[in-house]
């Protein structure tokens, strides 16, 4: 598989390392600069997609119930495997896995289970019988150097997204183990304390000179690696050095101090896709109402008040009369519009009122219909109206008092007489009108003889 591998000519290696020396790199980065990380995720729960520059790797995640070992019944257990493409490099052969996927799967593994990343016993369902077995599965697309940094990335990033289906324990012994589908049960999510986080740094010359994120061709040149494996609190979880030239001590501890504020960055990049990715999904899940169209409903505002049982007592039933005066007064109350405010707030609840007098017997108390007190408005006569009734009442005993009928002509002015003759045509005969009188009857008698 070596023989395969792209090797740099005279030419290349001397212009690469004499790049280095002047603090230069052949894709324009500075010595200690990643290049661009992009993270995207898939439609199901556990997949993600990384790109580091050329370098493009898959990740997925499953998980099964299994018996656990022996040594810890009580913890579940996690595998990273690796396969390698020759679609990816021409170096990869398909089949059994080479030296390099056996490395870049004992380096993340290491970083990611020693270091107690995931909780173990979280993955327990029956101490002994049954655990969750969660496998990462890293598929290189493209080799464009850096294969560790963006594998385990992308492994992160997957564990972060994956759902394990909810299970309960029941049966009659107690052992028996239901799995919930999702749409039961919603999926829990893995416990995880702290992202472990590789950066590997290449050097070149004698080992002093060092860079991050080497590439497939600083990769052909460079007389040694190391990747360190770092969470974002600086505590150190793993150290890979694979041969190659030796590095003085000062050098790692300087390494480390890098990886610790890489380390942070990339940490924050990768919660903030991961985030953005469990948002989008929730607002997938919101269940939204049918819009449905506003229809225009014009109902009058009107409030109920209590009145006493007095107030209801006093209101009297119209008569034909009363009608009349009604109509009357109506046509009075047009000309002094101006004059009485309150007789044009009446006016007003009187036109929205009337149109609901007379309506259906069966008023439900409780929804909003006509108030008590517009009802009474509306029976209740104007002010210019009570005025002429007060003055039809006065004038009636008089009329009914005498007998003559030459009283009719010795009134006082012609608007009083015309509402003494609206108001005796309006009103009821009396038993004294239906008397003839006595002229009429000498007038008889004087024919008979």
């Amino acid at each position: 598989m070596e023989h395969l591998r792209w090797r740099p000519t005279v030419n290349e290696r001397d212009f690469i390392e004499s790049a280095l020396e002047a603090d230069l790199r052949v894709d324009g980065r500075h010595s200690f600069d990643f290049r661009t990380i992009k993270i995207t995720f898939g439609r199901e729960d556990g997949s993600s997609e990384v790109q580091l520059g050329d370098t493009h790797v898959l990740g997925y995640v499953t998980a099964q119930l299994m018996q656990p070992y022996r040594d810890r019944p009580n913890e579940g257990t996690l595998a990273i495997f690796t396969e390698f493409s020759p679609m990816a490099d021409p170096a990869f052969e398909p089949g059994r896995p080479g030296e390099s996927a056996i490395e870049l799967g004992r380096v993340i593994d290491r970083g990611l289970r020693e270091s107690r990343a995931v909780d173990m016993e979280s993955l327990c369902v029956v101490a002994g019988k049954h655990v969750w077995s969660v496998r990462v599965d890293l598929h290189i697309l493209d080799n464009g150097g850096n294969l560790i940094d963006a594998a385990n990335i992308a492994a992160l990033a997957a564990l972060s997204t994956f759902r394990r289906p909810e299970c309960t324990v029941g049966g009659d012994d107690g052992q028996q183990v239901i799995v919930h589908d999702p749409e039961v049960r919603d999926p829990i999510p893995l416990t995880i304390h702290h992202m472990p986080i590789a950066v590997t740094f290449a050097y070149f010359g004698e080992g002093n000179i060092v860079v991050v994120d080497p590439t497939y061709k600083e990769e052909a040149v460079m007389g040694g690696r190391m990747t360190a494996t770092i969470n974002s609190n600086g505590d150190i979880c793993s150290i890979q050095k694979a041969g190659g030239e030796g590095v003085m001590s000062s050098v790692v501890m300087q390494c480390l101090r890098i990886a610790s504020v890489k380390a942070a960055d990339i940490t924050s990049k990768i919660k903030k896709a991961v985030d953005s990715y469990t948002t989008e999904k929730a607002l997938k899940k919101v269940k939204r109402l049918p819009t449905s169209l506003p229809q225009k409903i014009n109902v009058t505002d009107v409030t109920m008040e209590d009145k006493g049982d007095g107030e209801l007592e006093t209101q009297t039933v119209k008569t034909p009369s009363d009608v009349q005066e009604k109509s009357k007064g109506d046509e009075d109350h047009q000309n002094i519009k101006g004059n009485s405010s309150l007789t044009g707030d009446r006016i007003a609840k009187h036109k929205k009122t009337s149109t609901c007098i007379g309506g259906p017997s069966n008023w439900d108390p409780y929804s909003k219909g006509v108030s008590l007190s517009s009802l009474r408005i509306s029976q209740l006569p104007d002010l210019a109206t009570t005025g002429k009734a007060s003055s039809h009442d006065d004038a009636q005993p008089m009329l009914t008092e005498s007998s003559n009928a030459e009283v009719k002509s010795t009134s006082s002015s012609g608007a009083a007489g015309e509402s003494e003759e609206a108001q005796e045509i309006g009103s009821p005969k009396s038993l004294k009108d239906a008397i003839k009188p006595k002229h009429k009857r000498r007038k008889k008698k004087s024919d008979r003889s």
